[in-house]
């Protein structure tokens, strides 16, 4: 007679998990369709972590336990669990870019449906951007970093559990100790890169291990969680304060605050303490688990698969944030999604027994990642009619997908600096004609290294060699919270010590730019940019501040007809948009006039503005002049450089003249 094989055994279902799943997914597409109204609904991905390591933690033990564990059932169960719905959000969302999207677009498109499949986004989303910057709102795959970070745990947790059982170790400590030091490991690395702590799994795993100790907890000190769930007082005490630090986590946590870090801890112990409260504590089962918070909780993962790339195509599609009826609308159009495919997909694949489907899960994942290798290596597919059937010319695309940060190091000029080491993380670039030192240094932010091309291309200044740092803003933010930077914040000593170490070491230098300043400075600002141009000159420099660039509120893209939208965008500007942001900047010009500097200011909107009816525009010769939101193009960089040596013949005619002492 065949002895039946075992099965995992599954914890008993709560419907208030299922309830508490439907605040974490509701959070977080009320942050993505209305991030004013609910800034904090991003936490709700936390809550999903705690929530995933109670359940599968628990699964975990009791099977350990009873040694039924078997690792093939455990990840053919994963499988079914996540792919049906994450497979099926790819191949529409792929089959949707081929009609819609441009080449660009198209091909991360591709990269990042790749990324999904491998459970890697997180990986590969931390070496491209931060999660609340611009191009987020244009990557329709983001939101999968949280899943990658989820099945990272699962690869290596069940086999870390069967090891500790196996040699019969005291597994709550070690537990307790991978939850400190990840923990740790989150408040250090938040303090240099939010970006970092934020997608590294090292940095989130703990957060997943407090719910796999609220699972040890569960199962082997249950004398203690049946006390807790026999007193009302306690257990209704335990859910109010776990829904209240919810609720204060939506309110007070918001993209700006360093998060992870200490913030998390708002909503992973207000889930951990819900949890804990157990299903029959009034606010659990009667808010929690009712009908309308189940039914959320129970599509909440294909609700979260769908409503963030149906919210970024129609951004996308709109070049610019959608109206809020038509991310209302995303948001309804999102729901139905995610009840039918929870209704007629996930149910049916979960409930099956054997590996059919896992056969043809595991074949049509290979499949998908296959169509994204091979739109990702064509680049996008270039040659589709609803690219060539657009103003997207190939030159209009590359000014927005240019190398303009991304321009070769010449490491010999480079390695003349005392920060030669840090010159990747600084985002230096250097550019020279000769093998004599930096004579031209642009400094300040991002808006600095958008001058680089256009000054390294200039005949007339090709006599220069040109340094662009662009992490030693005059702001407080500095170098982008990044302490290894040695122009990091606003530690006035640490920036000036820096900034001459880069002087003594040029000793050619003559000229420094500054960029990237404040459009409307106040006082405090001020002092501090009239601190750096009186210490730059005392070392014999001309300096010039450049006037704060024009920037849309919108795409540039929207300039263009494009393939789902054939109305392009009115690009052009006011002349009175012009002038208010002089008037704003002229505190600061009137303020170096004032302090006897021989500093000049040139007025870089010229680039925009050289029209005979007044108005300026952000589309020139029928190019782009800006790259993003805010970031000029290539093309606006090099055009830029006429009006600036027309300027400089009458105003620092010096520039023109080699610089070099033995010439």
């Amino acid at each position: 007679m065949t002895t039946p094989i075992p099965h995992l055994s599954h914890p008993k279902y709560r419907p208030d998990i299922d309830g508490l799943r439907a605040v974490a997914v509701l959070s977080v597409v009320a942050f993505h369709a209305f991030p004013g109204w609910m800034k904090g609904g991003f936490i709700g991905v936390d809550v999903f972590f705690v929530i995933s390591g109670f359940l599968i933690s628990t699964i975990i033990f009791e099977n350990l336990d009873k040694g039924t564990f078997s690792f093939s059932e455990f990840y053919a169960r994963r499988i079914k669990r996540i792919f049906p719905a994450l497979l099926l959000v790819l191949a529409v969302s792929l089959a949707f870019g081929w009609f819609a999207l441009l080449t660009d677009e198209y091909k991360q498109l591709a990269k990042h449906a790749m990324s999904g499949i491998g459970f890697v986004s997180n990986l590969v989303l931390w070496g491209e951007s931060g999660y609340f910057d611009n191009a987020a709102e244009s990557k329709p795959f983001l939101h999968l970093w949280s899943l990658g970070i989820e099945e990272q745990f699962y690869f290596v947790w069940p086999l870390l559990c069967w090891i500790f059982w196996k040699l019969k170790l005291r597994f709550v400590s070690i537990l307790i100790v991978f939850t400190i030091v990840s923990f740790s490991l989150n408040i250090k690395v938040v303090s240099s890169d939010r970006v970092d702590a934020f997608y590294s799994p090292f940095t989130r795993f703990w957060e997943l291990l407090l719910g796999a100790q609220l699972a040890y907890m569960t199962i082997y000190f249950n004398s203690i969680l049946v006390s807790i769930h026999r007193n009302a007082y306690v257990a209704n005490g335990l859910s109010f304060v776990g829904l209240l630090s919810l609720a204060i986590g939506l309110v007070l946590v918001n993209k700006d605050a360093s998060f992870p870090g200490y913030w998390a801890l708002i909503p992973v112990i207000g889930a951990v303490l819900i949890i804990l409260a157990g299903p029959n504590s009034f606010l659990n089962r009667y808010i929690l688990a009712n009908k309308i918070s189940v039914f959320f909780g129970l599509i909440s993962f294909p609700l979260y698969l769908w409503h963030w790339p149906l919210l970024t195509f129609l951004h996308i599609v709109e070049r610019g944030t959608p109206d809020r009826h038509l991310r209302l609308t995303a948001v309804v159009v999102s729901v139905i999604l995610a009840w039918l495919t929870y209704r007629f997909i996930e149910r049916s694949v979960r409930s099956s027994s054997g590996n059919r489907y896992v056969v043809t899960l595991i074949t049509v994942s290979a499949l998908i990642f296959s169509a994204g290798f091979v739109i990702y290596s064509q680049n996008g597919f270039p040659d589709r009619k609803v690219v060539t059937n657009s103003e997207f010319s190939e030159n209009v695309q590359y000014q927005f997908m240019g190398p303009i940060w991304a321009y070769t190091k010449n490491e010999i000029c480079l390695s003349e600096h005392p920060y030669k080491d840090q010159d990747s993380l600084a985002w230096w670039f250097c550019m020279k004609s000769t093998k004599n030192p930096t004579t031209i240094l642009l400094l300040g932010n991002s808006y600095t290294n958008q001058l680089y091309p256009g000054f390294v291309k200039n005949p007339k200044l090709s006599h220069h060699t040109v340094l662009s740092i662009g992490t030693c803003s005059v702001g407080a933010d500095g170098s982008g919270n990044d302490p290894r930077n040695p122009c990091y914040g606003n530690r006035a000593k640490e920036q000036t010590d820096f900034i001459d170490q880069i002087i003594k070491s040029a000793s050619s230098l003559k000229f420094v730019i500054l960029d990237g300043l404040e459009r409307t400075p106040s006082s405090e600002y001020i002092g501090r940019v009239l601190d750096r141009i009186s210490f730059l000159e005392r070392q014999g420099l001309q300096v010039i501040v450049f006037v704060p660039h024009l920037k849309p509120d919108f795409h540039p893209k929207a300039c263009f007809k494009s393939p789902l939208k054939q109305n392009s965008r009115d690009c052009l500007i006011s002349s009175s948009e012009r002038q208010n942001v002089l008037d704003g900047f002229m505190p600061l010009i009137k303020a170096i006039e004032e302090s006897g500097s021989n500093t000049l200011v040139f007025d870089q909107n010229d680039v925009f503005c050289d029209r005979k009816d007044g108005n300026c525009s952000f589309v020139r010769d029928g190019l782009p002049l800006h790259r993003d939101e805010r970031h000029t193009s290539e093309y606006a960089s090099i055009l830029l450089q006429d009006y600036f040596t027309e300027w400089a013949k009458s105003n620092v005619p010096s520039i023109f003249k080699s610089p070099l002492k033995n010439e």
